[in-house]
């Protein structure tokens, strides 16, 4: 039932055709909560090193990745206070630190590219006051609106609604920690810094509140209400997919429907026709210009957005529109 919830959630139903970074967090997501259980509970030190295995991995997929590992110190600094925990745990140090060492000495030399470009998409240097009270609130709103049909499916499953919290219960508060903290981190993050979160950053945030909605509600729910839990989740599955198709079919302006073959042998012919040397850089929008590297047999370097102090610099050089491709 824990897994069959997560069919009322907008990630996990709608925008599963798509393919991105938050996407990608998953397995990491999953397993490094798994593994880090298995190593509080058991302190075996194999459980350890796949826990900084996957890790590791995950904050390479994205750094936000950062605010579960956070959350799990927080339960990891409780068990040390409870000495259920001992040096031996810190083993996950070693193939977290070799997995991450290449790139952030990669990061140092780059001049910490990756993390000034996710500053940007956030818009960190054009906040206002209100930002910083608006933004959160539109955060916090767009979170529960994502939870609602989670929780319709969940209420036709339970016979009453009563919360009882045992918060002696291990298990309990590792399902808190690892689900609460996160999304008050980013809730955090956008008070303190005024910053838009973007919602489908939130994708991997939310893999284990069916656990959690269950493991809490175990004892309430209603076997013979399964039935009606069933319908919803049908519904649900079934909305989704033809929901998704019709907004594909209907509109032609998303970024799936992005003509990125058709620009890519246009620009190629231009070239063509004007020079010999290939085009081994691009410019422009980190769309446009990723697109066309991606289409191009070169796969051209991306040098940033247009500047004609760059330009300058290239022995080549054609623009359509707005990408520039040249040779340096």
């Amino acid at each position: 039932m824990s897994v069959l919830l997560l069919e009322g959630i907008y990630f996990y139903n709608f925008t599963t055709p798509e393919f991105n970074v938050n996407v990608c967090q998953l397995p990491f997501w999953t397993l490094s909560v798994l593994y880090g259980w298995k190593g509080f509970k058991n302190n075996k030190t194999i459980d350890w090193l796949l826990f900084g295995l996957f890790a590791a991995l995950g904050v390479l997929s994205k750094y936000l990745f950062i605010y579960l590992l956070i959350a799990m110190d927080v339960f990891f600094f409780y068990m040390i206070a409870k000495k259920k925990v001992n040096l031996k745990s810190l083993i996950f140090f070693i193939p977290f630190l070799l997995i991450l060492l290449p790139h952030l000495i990669w990061l140092t030399e780059n001049d910490y590219i990756t993390i000034t470009y996710g500053l940007h998409r956030t818009g960190t240097g054009d906040q206002s006051f209100l930002d910083h009270l608006i933004l959160p609130v539109i955060f916090l709103g767009k979170q529960i609106g994502i939870l609602i049909p989670f929780f319709i499916m969940f209420l036709f499953a339970i016979s009453k609604f009563k919360i009882k919290i045992n918060f002696k219960d291990q298990k309990l508060l590792f399902l808190l920690i690892i689900n609460i903290v996160p999304i008050l981190l980013m809730f955090a993050t956008s008070m303190i810094m005024g910053v838009k979160i973007r919602t489908m950053w939130m994708t991997p945030f939310y893999l284990f509140f069916g656990v959690l909605v269950i493991y809490i509600f175990q004892s309430q729910i209603n076997l013979n209400k399964l039935k009606n839990f069933t319908s919803v989740l049908v519904i649900l599955f079934l909305f989704s997919p033809f929901a998704y198709a019709y907004i594909s079919i209907t509109e032609t302006d998303k970024r799936t429907d992005y003509p990125g073959k058709e620009i890519a042998q246009k620009v190629q012919s231009k070239w063509n026709n004007n020079f010999e040397d290939p085009i081994n850089v691009v410019f422009g929008n980190e769309w446009n210009a990723g697109n066309l590297s991606y289409h191009l047999n070169a796969r051209p370097v991306w040098g940033g957005f247009i500047e004609h102090n760059k330009l300058d610099k290239l022995n080549k050089y054609i623009c359509i529109d707005d990408i520039c491709v040249g040779n340096k």
